[in-house]
């Protein structure tokens, strides 16, 4: 049994810090490592992007490009995982399958704004899908293995516009 007193991290799995500026003979004396006066031989330095008192390049370049605060963040999906997660028997290919199910069989950690269809991978199941929306691919895929596709963003979308 081992005592308390006795209790020692693993040999080689920790290491003493380096003490700078503890004389020559220390291999880190003088000047600590940090080479020879100026600024940055100081501590507190914030010279992150600095040039001078030029203007730095990044304020140099040109905005480019736009993010909506409006945009719609999707969970995506490819055709290989929902695939890979009916062989190991976390989805019944013959129950229909939508976000909640998604979720609950941990192929997706949340569902965002919706679930997005990607083509990705080979899909041999008849399945019953429901998800926001889906790529011409995986469409195509899930409607050739002999399965349904029900993309609820044409309701989404109509109920934007009524409301």
């Amino acid at each position: 049994m081992t005592k308390l007193n006795e209790i020692a991290p693993r040999e080689g799995s920790t290491k003493n810090r380096m003490r700078v500026g503890r004389g020559p003979g220390s291999g880190k004396g003088k000047t600590a490592g940090r080479g020879v006066k100026g600024q940055k031989a100081r501590s507190g330095v914030a010279v992150h992007g600095f040039e001078g008192g030029q203007m730095p390049l990044h304020m140099r370049m040109p905005k480019r490009g736009f993010t909506s605060r409006n945009r719609l963040d999707f969970a995506e999906v490819n055709l290989w995982r929902i695939e890979q997660a009916i062989a190991a028997g976390k989805l019944d290919a013959k129950a229909a399958i939508d976000p909640d199910v998604l979720l609950k069989a941990g192929i997706i950690r949340r569902v965002k704004d919706g679930v997005k269809l990607l083509g990705k991978g080979e899909l041999t199941t008849k399945l019953n899908l429901t998800v926001y929306s889906a790529t011409a691919s995986a469409r195509a895929a899930v409607e050739k293995a002999g399965g349904t596709l029900t993309t609820t963003k044409a309701e989404a979308a109509s109920e934007d516009a009524a409301g």
